[in-house]
């Protein structure tokens, strides 16, 4: 019999630990073994029971969720899903448990949300919470990277990620050089993270970084971030212009925004790309690579020992997507070699 992932839910609200109590013993894989109102009954717990996967609630008596994080990180690395509010603090303060070394987020529920919706997705998330490479968030190294020449080629670079992506991208954008080719990016995110987000990367990185806007046109020494709540897509006029589009509509393999349908549309403009695709729960993004690979882009995927979890680029390196499989560092490295005119004296 296969051993059931075991959880431990820590918060304050009777309410949300029935809730989610009642959702996760629903799946038979899934056993809640525990539930803690604060920090310091959950590190007692911890401590005897050791729980595959903890959820997290950030606001709770005696000790925050952020504080809390911060020391179980430092101490006994556990998979933490946090459990925030859609507030733009809630927001703001989950990005940061995000970059400390919670693997996923989940939306507390509210009489607004479809509970079947929310069910899924919870169960989702802990399911590969508990497969995560814990190791592989805090084994960075930060090579200097640096281009040769002022003169980008005329080429734009798709990136794509969901489960570990955020302290992923963080990382590997701040090693990039300001002046690369233009970058779009789909990460799987609520919308209302995806400001705080953006703003976030645009500390770290060299090259600006913003949320994606309706009919922009591409950038040299730009990142482009797709909004929470909609497709992010790549166009080529007949003018020989490279614009944004923002679409409304259904899931796509799961998600909105969906890293298949960037990079499907990247494959469709037919311009000189690169395509890159991250950590990550599930296979969205694996079609679309494909489709950029079969038009003759360069299409890279992370490999699994620097994978907080190993789904979306395993899933497109198996129907043959991925030409290489390489950590972070390695695909910035490759792509600051690709993405610049050769010069004399370079």
């Amino acid at each position: 019999m296969t051993k059931k992932i075991t959880v431990l839910i820590v918060d304050d609200s009777p309410f949300i630990r029935r809730v989610y109590r009642d959702m996760l013993n629903s799946d038979d894989a899934i056993e809640v073994i525990g539930e803690a109102v604060d920090p310091i009954e959950a590190r007692d717990f911890i401590k005897q029971h050791q729980p595959d996967v903890i959820t997290l609630d950030i606001q709770m008596p005696r000790m925050d969720g952020l504080s809390f994080l911060q020391k179980l990180m430092a101490r006994r690395p556990i998979p933490v899903v946090m459990s925030s509010t859609l507030t733009q603090k809630g927001a703001d303060i989950t990005l940061q448990a995000l970059q400390m070394g919670a693997v996923e987020v989940i939306a507390k529920p509210t009489q607004n949300h479809d509970i079947n919706a929310i069910r899924t997705e919870l169960i989702d998330k802990v399911k590969a919470a508990a497969e995560a490479n814990i190791e592989a968030m805090f084994n960075r190294r930060r090579p200097e990277l640096q281009a040769k020449t002022k003169h980008p080629k005329n080429l734009i670079i798709a990136l794509g990620a969901s489960t570990g992506g955020v302290e992923t991208l963080r990382h590997f954008l701040s090693l990039l050089p300001e002046n690369m080719p233009p970058i779009v990016v789909t990460q799987h995110m609520p919308a209302s993270f995806t400001t705080g987000f953006a703003s976030n990367l645009d500390n770290v990185a060299k090259a600006k970084v913003r949320v994606a806007a309706q009919n922009e046109e591409v950038a040299p020494g730009h990142v482009y971030i797709a909004p929470g709540d909609r497709h992010l897509l790549v166009h080529h006029s007949a003018a020989g212009r490279i614009t944004l589009r923002l679409r409304e509509g259904e899931l796509v393999s799961g998600h909105k925004p969906s890293v298949d349908v960037l990079f499907q549309s990247v494959a469709d403009a037919g311009v000189p790309a690169i395509g890159v695709i991250f950590t990550g729960m599930g296979k969205d993004g694996a079609a679309g690579l494909l489709a950029m690979r079969n038009t003759g882009a360069l299409t890279l995927g992370q490999d699994e020992a620097s994978c907080v979890v190993y789904g979306m680029p395993k899933a497109a390196y198996q129907i043959g997507a991925v030409c290489e499989q390489l950590s972070p560092e390695a695909i910035a490295e490759r792509l600051v070699a690709l993405s610049f005119e050769e010069t004399k004296g370079s």
